[in-house]
């Protein structure tokens, strides 16, 4: 039985249609959210009992100007760069070199996917994670006991050549411009690697020419890429659900690329905050594997996505970290007696393995990786 057949087949349970996916659910013009959508009370996204709670206000993020890294100001730059990652793990990153019709056409081609009939959209239905191509529901399909407000198409990026058939061929520009969008963002990823680790010190100082960090840089290179692209269609009661439950995201940074529709939340000082959108930019967070490189310093980021009744929201994150069995640790330069090794040696092949084998909450992958001495 193919993949999507195993899907489309009925459970005893007769919850096929969630398996399905929201975006069918909404067509089918449904006015409740069904019971698999409904989280407990304390989990909903304003409930006045959660911790933590939500704020009113919301968030603007720290900018990053990407044109002012490259000029005379980068050392200025590299301070506030190393703020945004260790007190938010997220940043604002504006004039970033990427052409406007290069992001348009990326979310214009990623709508019109998800108009396609179901029928086209199922067949890359997969449960295989390892799959250069999946179509999909909620947050672990496979493993969520309450279903979240979201579909998503994955894109494994790397080595293109070798993906790139496997992609989805309708609509029939999606290759081509989903290609060029993944292209444009690994090198935004490589430019950024590089100044984080200047921000920590560890290359382009007069004491470390020549370093472990430098080859990594050049790892990055043939290193792992994720494109996820989410579409959040509108939820008839959006106080219910989330359209993805709090966690935080592997790797070593994620790009993403959203709409003007709001929906993206931060953990900060133990409130929700909701992160206000910024045309022409990108929003680019910590992952687990920066947090386990700096040993701590740099913060990888609980955050969460609302949804709401009214308008359907389209998102694209672009997930970057090195080679799927290479393994990450602290940096030994960032260990010492004042700074002790905090974390074990991971990698990404160790992270499959886990949250398939339950269902995901909150940061426990990272826990995982905790040392607790």
């Amino acid at each position: 039985m193919s993949p999507t057949m195993a899907v489309l087949t009925t459970d005893e349970n007769g919850e096929s249609q969630y398996q399905n996916g929201v975006k069918r659910l909404y067509e089918s013009g449904i006015s409740k959210v069904p019971s698999k959508y409904v989280l407990p009370i304390l989990d909903r996204p304003n409930s006045s009992d959660q911790k933590p709670n939500v704020s009113n206000q919301n968030l603007k993020l720290p900018v990053i100007d990407f044109k002012e890294l490259q000029g005379p100001n980068r050392a200025q730059v590299l301070k506030s760069l190393a703020n945004a990652c260790e007190q938010y793990g997220f940043f604002q990153l504006v004039n970033h070199g990427i052409p406007s019709d290069v992001i348009s056409s990326m979310i214009d081609v990623s709508t019109r996917f998800f108009e396609l009939p179901f029928e086209e959209r199922a067949k890359y239905m997969s449960s295989d994670m390892h799959a250069p191509v999946r179509y999909g529901t909620s947050f672990n399909q496979n493993k969520d006991k309450v279903f979240c407000w979201r579909d998503f198409l994955k894109l494994m990026c790397h080595p293109l050549p070798d993906v790139l058939p496997h992609w989805p061929s309708s609509p029939v520009d999606m290759r081509k411009l989903a290609a060029t969008y993944a292209q444009e963002t690994k090198y935004l990823f490589l430019m950024l690697m590089e100044a984080i680790f200047e921000s920590l010190r560890l290359v382009g100082t007069t004491e470390n020419n020549t370093t472990e960090e430098d080859e990594m840089l050049k790892e990055f290179q043939d290193g792992s890429q994720l494109m996820v692209v989410n579409c959040y269609p509108p939820c008839p009661q959006p106080d219910l659900t989330l359209g993805m439950p709090p966690h935080s995201d592997y790797g070593f940074l994620t790009l993403l690329l959203q709409d003007e529709v709001e929906g993206l939340q931060i953990q900060k000082q133990d409130q929700w905050v909701t992160v206000e959108p910024m045309p022409n930019s990108f929003v680019v967070n910590v992952g687990d594997h920066l947090e386990i490189f700096s040993n701590g310093k740099y913060k990888s980021v609980l955050h969460r996505v609302l949804v709401n009744s009214t308008k359907g929201r389209i998102s694209v994150a672009s997930l970057h970290t090195l080679s799927f069995m290479r393994s990450v640790g602290p940096s030994p330069k960032l260990v010492n007696e004042s700074n002790p090794r905090l974390y074990k040696d991971t990698d990404f092949a160790s992270f499959l393995e886990y949250i398939s084998s339950r269902e995901p909450k909150r940061k426990n992958f990272l826990e995982s990786r905790k040392l607790f001495t």
